[in-house]
């Protein structure tokens, strides 16, 4: 099988290789989008197949097979997060002969006059917030976004940096590049892309204007607590001694039950920005509080997964690889349970236990499940009773 990926922009002008001209003198089927079919089609042979690409692009390209040649027109560079990616991960042996063009990001950046050797790419076309929560937190010194005309929209990606706080950035919009006619790079405040509307396709440079404090180790007192309840939360020397048990540099999920104000959560995400972060939290002001501190101190990206976890349907979130319990009401056998059920193997639990009470609670769970108490350690912190924290793994 040999697939022929051609790179184009929206150049109705553009100049088209002799070499490339053979491979679609010579082919019968043609695959793209509908405005790649319109670029093409005064060299199309008089015969052929057009295969158009859309949603779900997995079937398209899985309906090439059988097929002993087609081409395929593309943006840009097929294989810069585009669909040559794709055909290449369904095809590992065929045959790829690539005509790349400049990605989107590049021909922004050249016509921004922006040296882009430091750029940090993140694609939102029809992918998470994961990625691009990352970055910002990270403080990515300049990041190209790949968007999308639904959920990720220019006006969406700022609403969202605003949101958590990350007005420390320019934005280079581009809009049609490619197009003589149509196309427009514009230069404006994360508030400006926030309060109008672009033209797709387009795609944004963001340029970091200043560096956003990230802590290590939040002081406690910067939370926005419980009402009357401002003792009632994970201290920060327990909270970064458990994240350390926790091992998050390796892990994907992490599940914090018994959120209350959030402060896991929050220290997990600023310090693991590469973490899916889902927090439980049965008093009715849990999500409120979580949300106040997520953007208080930047952390985008954590999901409330509901409020008595167990009453949660755990098959609609994604399943952790390390679950922080930071509270139990009462049903600590009925906790471990339901997380052994969905915890990845060679994944920990971390509890921190106030009382001989809770702590054999949570002994007699993980031993019920078949887990081993793998450590702990005993903390104080100033007045307040010692606590363990303890690590239990699967």
């Amino acid at each position: 099988m040999k697939i022929i990926l051609i790179g184009t922009d929206d150049n109705k002008e553009r100049y088209w290789q002799p070499e490339l001209l053979e491979h679609i003198k010579e082919s019968y089927y043609f695959s793209g989008g509908k405005r790649h079919h319109e670029l093409i089609k005064p060299y199309l042979p008089e015969k052929y197949e057009w295969i158009e690409i859309a949603p779900p692009v997995q079937d398209v390209v899985r309906s090439y097979e059988g097929k002993s040649q087609v081409v395929v027109i593309a943006s840009c560079d097929p294989i810069f997060n585009g669909v040559g990616e794709r055909i290449m991960r369904e095809f590992p042996e065929a045959e790829i002969v690539l005509f790349p063009y400049f990605n989107s990001l590049q021909m922004l950046a050249h016509k921004a006059l922006l040296p882009y050797q430091a750029l940090h790419v993140v694609s939102l076309t029809g992918r998470p917030w994961l990625a691009f929560d990352a970055a910002l937190i990270q403080g990515e010194r300049m990041i190209g976004v790949l968007t999308d005309n639904r959920l990720h929209t220019p006006r969406l990606i700022a609403s969202r940096m605003l949101e958590y706080g990350y007005d420390n950035y320019d934005v280079y919009v581009g809009e049609l590049l490619g197009n003589k006619e149509h196309e427009r790079v514009t230069r404006l405040s994360v508030a400006e892309v926030a309060s109008r509307d672009f033209e797709y396709p387009n795609n944004l440079i963001l340029i970091r204007r200043e560096q956003r404090t990230r802590l290590f180790g939040i002081p406690d007192r910067l939370f926005t607590h419980l009402e009357g309840r401002e003792r009632m939360m994970t201290k920060m020397p327990i909270r970064l001694l458990s994240l350390s048990m926790l091992g998050l540099y390796g892990r994907s999920v992490l599940w914090d039950i018994g959120s209350c104000t959030g402060s896991v959560s929050v220290e997990a995400k600023l310090q693991f920005p590469h973490l899916e972060v889902v927090a439980f939290e049965i008093r009715s002001e849990g999500e409120r509080l979580l949300r106040e501190n997520a953007q208080k101190f930047g952390a985008p990206g954590i999901e409330f997964g509901g409020g008595d976890f167990l009453e949660v349907e755990p098959s609609q979130l994604p399943a952790p690889d390390a679950v922080f319990i930071g509270g139990h009401g009462g049903k600590m056998l009925e906790i471990v349970d339901r997380v052994w059920q969905v915890l990845a193997d060679d994944g920990v639990v971390v509890f921190n236990s106030v009382s001989d009470d809770s702590y054999r609670l949570f002994y007699d769970a993980i031993e019920r499940v078949g887990g081993k108490i793998e450590e702990e350690t005993k903390l104080a912190v100033d007045q307040y009773n010692p606590i363990r924290v303890m690590k239990a793994r699967k």
